[in-house]
């Protein structure tokens, strides 16, 4: 299925993880890979200078790696 770069998207896989008990920051920062994942206190951050593709890739590479509501790649 192919990803729809969408401001309605990406609210929803803010809400996805929100809905979790994470918390979602857009900060500047040196990240290696465009986000720095704190899974011991649930926070994500993400570059803020990132572009809407650029956000929604961070939080489905993220998406990938954690197990929420079942979801799996």
């Amino acid at each position: 299925m192919p990803i729809r770069y969408t401001k309605n998207f990406l609210e929803k896989l803010e809400t996805l993880f929100i809905a979790e008990g994470y918390q979602i920051r857009y900060e500047k920062g040196n990240f290696k890979a465009g986000y720095c994942l704190l899974n011991a206190s649930k926070i994500i951050v993400i570059n803020k200078y990132f572009t809407l593709e650029g956000r929604i890739n961070a939080l489905v590479e993220i998406l990938k790696t954690t197990h929420i509501n079942g979801f799996t790649f």
